[in-house]
């Protein structure tokens, strides 16, 4: 390009690389820096992710943004929720796939591990039912994956969402325990009291750590002194 790639118009940018496949996507984001911040956008990566399959929204953040960059209909599930009778040969037939694929899919050693489950994950067979559908991306810990997940019924039940959210929540926990461990070269125990006692606030934490620290040694010199002049 003439001019450098900084004088192409950013709202026609933002137009054509929406429109392209995630490899091509993530080979534009090394252009230069503003290429970057485009093909960095959620709605971009959306887009690129989602209208391969005609899927209308994807709703939700992946834990980590390597998820957009395999638009392959494996990164699609849909959601059955298991009911008292059910059987993976018979679920299977109901969707039409194979028995080996569901069991596969869901991180299952036998048909028998459907009974402590509350939903299984369906390996999508057929993409026309993703047209117009909204996903929502979810890690499912019993198949360990993490997928765009399509329900017939239009969207997580409450029980589901209130299980997605409490997951997200503890792993934000976990983030925020392991970087205030990693700031105070401390033990998991240690972090957690400084943040229980700062509710959760890192900066605060660390901050109370410091302090304890540094009236840690004020005593010690203290004593130091005293036993000196005892002696």
């Amino acid at each position: 390009m003439e001019g450098g790639s900084n004088d192409f118009p950013g709202d026609l940018l933002r137009a054509v690389l929406q429109r392209l496949p995630p490899p091509d996507l993530a080979r534009a984001a090394c252009v230069c820096r503003l290429w970057r911040g485009v093909a960095s956008d959620r709605a971009v990566l959306e887009a690129a992710f989602a209208s391969p399959w005609g899927v209308r929204r994807v709703v939700g953040e992946p834990e980590t943004r390597a998820f957009w960059r395999a638009a392959s209909l494996a990164r699609f599930a849909l959601s059955h929720t298991v009911r008292r009778g059910d059987t993976v040969p018979g679920i299977a037939l109901k969707y039409s796939i194979q028995v080996t694929d569901i069991k596969r899919f869901n991180n299952m050693m036998s048909d028998h591990g459907i009974y402590s489950r509350e939903r299984l994950l369906i390996p999508i067979s057929n993409p026309e039912i993703l047209q117009g559908s909204t996903c929502y991306i979810e890690m499912d810990y019993n198949a360990r994956r993490e997928v765009a997940v399509f329900y017939p019924q239009g969207r997580p039940s409450g029980k589901a969402e209130s299980s997605t959210n409490t997951a997200a929540a503890e792993r934000r926990s976990r983030r925020i325990l392991e970087s205030v461990k990693r700031s105070l070269h401390t033990d998991d125990g240690t972090a957690a009291y400084y943040l229980s006692v700062t509710d959760g606030d890192p900066r605060a934490a660390m901050m109370e750590y410091s302090e304890d620290l540094r009236c840690t040694s004020l005593e010690e010199i203290c004593c130091m002194r005293t036993e000196s002049k005892s002696c």
